[in-house]
């Protein structure tokens, strides 16, 4: 038996994927959402019948078409298609990743590709909102007539908007094109320009869909729909009357009321008996056949975790609480000896996380599923590594604790970029306290009619001419000679610590005399020992450039006595 494809449509927020599917199911679901974004994720049967429908006569008559529908599942963002998981790869068939043509690629964008590059998944671009380009008009149901009757200028952002999708996607390693020039499916992403609200472009768009998904999915569709029923939990929610509802994809067999099925969870599989089915939310159903969208009323699931597979297990129990707790431990366990903790929402969107931190470089100590706890940030603050001292978390709620950096957003590349640009400051910070620790480069020249005291101390006028200079520091003449220490120094009578190019400064020096040892207008440097050069070497990003040009002078000095001097 074959049975219908799964389709994901996912994207950046607000782009337009449920308005796409609203189209194709003639609903309004996109209207009477929260700001007009879905809140949650939702499934659709739709018939092969209604689908030749809407595509015309821009479907051929001659293609043979044995698909008996298409399953399109409905998403806020990625959540689902990261849920959407089974053993060995991603349950998605083929997705549809939706681009606004007036924004572009955006960040959730740029994620949704990654996911669906690491899960190998074929994929077509709609390119949608062209209703919404400067000058467009609806002229024609044929979208490729209908473009060639726009005004110049308008043709041209739309070609502008596709190209700028096809740079983006190639530099992720994709080729891609317009639909029509497309020559080979198998190595080029189609885009379809479209509009989820006028229906422009949506027949091309089914089309392309069932075009790929009859020619290149079919054996991979391919059940046995007398098997015991296999698929994955995508939400938790609470029914009222009901109790706790599984919003789940059954891709292989059957589930029937009554059947018992098994859960993978974190904590051990959980075993319960389905009490009720139902479909498209509220249809009651006495069983299931895959590929389909179904809610699942069973008692005991309150701690089950979005992502997690299930199982009709009426029969062989343990080895199928094996397979599951395997299938869990595979994600659970794929974690580096010391790193950061993470924390996601789903057992699928811990498993995206961990791929792309991993792409990323970034090492994880601890993945788990649910709220962050004391813990998890007992076990981040545990960290011998100052820099792993962070826990990341994806649709979870914020915590705060002392010594612990928590990091959290909805979307996994905003997670990563604030997370590396923490790394850069603290790297940052920890090269500016090991630079404080180290004596800085300063010139400085004693002013004409200023040496206002020749000894016991000794105290000059001088102006810093380049550098930082600070006190407890000792001084040379150009010569390479000591020009004594500076034991404190005063700015108008007021005692300081540093003083910056352009400050004229009081100094004290114990054990030199004016006007013999140091004279009016000789120029002085900050004395720094050969290991604090070397030093200061690595941190030559953080000095400025007149603090660079006199440590070059300070080191001539220093090699016309010793040639190799801070080499």
């Amino acid at each position: 038996m074959i049975r219908q494809p799964i389709c994901l449509f996912l994207g950046h927020v607000d782009h337009g994927k449920t308005t796409i599917q609203d189209f194709i199911r003639r609903t309004a679901i996109a209207k009477s959402e929260a700001g007009g974004i879905t809140q949650a994720i939702s499934s659709s049967n739709i018939r092969i019948d209604t689908l030749k429908k809407i595509c015309g006569t821009v479907l051929s008559k001659n293609m043979n078409i044995t698909l008996p529908g298409i399953l399109f599942i409905d998403t806020p963002g990625h959540a689902a298609f990261s849920n959407l998981r089974k053993r060995g790869g991603n349950l998605a068939d083929i997705a549809v990743l939706v681009i606004d043509a007036n924004e572009g690629v955006m960040q959730q964008t740029k994620e949704c590709i990654e996911i669906l590059k690491t899960y190998k998944t074929p994929f077509i671009v709609a390119l949608n909102k062209i209703d919404l380009v400067h000058g467009w008009k609806k002229n024609s149901d044929k979208l490729l007539e209908s473009l060639e009757k726009q005004h110049a200028e308008t043709r041209q952002v739309i070609e502008n908007s596709l190209y700028g999708v096809v740079g983006k996607l190639f530099e992720f390693g994709l080729e891609s094109d317009r639909f029509d020039r497309v020559s080979d499916f198998t190595k080029q992403v189609a885009i379809v320009p479209c509009s989820g609200k006028s229906g422009e472009g949506i027949p091309e768009l089914l089309m392309v869909l069932i075009g790929l998904a009859q020619k290149f999915l079919e054996k991979n569709l391919e059940i046995d729909e007398k098997s015991p029923g296999r698929g994955t939990i995508l939400e938790i929610r609470e029914e009222k009357g009901v109790g706790t509802a599984l919003d789940a994809i059954l891709y292989d067999g059957i589930i029937n009321q009554n059947d018992t099925i098994a859960i993978g969870n974190p904590g051990g599989p959980v075993i319960t008996k389905v009490r009720g089915i139902f479909v498209e939310g509220k249809k009651p159903l006495n069983k299931a056949h895959a590929a389909t969208g179904i809610r699942i009323i069973a008692n005991d699931v309150k701690e089950v975790v979005a992502g997690a597979p299930f199982a009709v297990a009426n029969k062989n129990l343990e080895k199928i609480k094996e397979q599951l707790q395997q299938e869990l431990d595979e994600v659970l366990l794929e974690t580096d000896a010391e790193g950061v903790v993470v924390k996601a929402d789903s057992l699928g969107s811990l498993e995206a996380m961990i791929i792309l931190l991993h792409e990323k470089g970034i090492k994880i100590k601890n993945a788990s599923v649910g709220k962050i706890t004391k813990k998890d940030l007992a076990d981040a603050k545990a960290d011998n590594e100052v820099l792993n001292r962070v826990l990341l978390g994806f649709n979870v709620e914020k915590a705060e604790s002392d010594g612990v950096k928590v990091i959290t957003n909805n979307v996994i590349y905003k997670i990563i970029e604030d997370y590396n640009s923490w790394i850069v400051l603290q790297k940052k910070k920890a090269e500016e306290s090991k630079l404080e620790s180290l004596t800085r480069p300063a010139k400085i020249q004693v002013i004409r009619g200023c040496i206002f005291r020749q000894s016991n101390p000794c105290v000059l006028g001088v102006k810093v001419l380049g550098g930082k200079l600070s006190s407890d520091v000792d001084l040379i003449k150009k010569d390479g000679s000591n020009a004594g220490h500076i034991k404190s120094m005063q700015i108008e009578k007021e005692t300081v610590d540093k003083a910056e190019k352009g400050d004229e400064v009081a100094i004290s020096l114990p054990g030199i005399t004016g006007g013999r040892q140091v004279l009016e207008e000789d120029t002085l440097y900050v004395d720094i020992t050969e290991n604090e050069f070397k030093e200061l070497k690595k941190f030559k990003k953080l000095l400025s450039k007149d603090e660079i040009d006199t440590l070059k002078e300070f080191a001539e000095i220093k090699r016309k006595v010793n040639p190799a001097w801070g080499i």
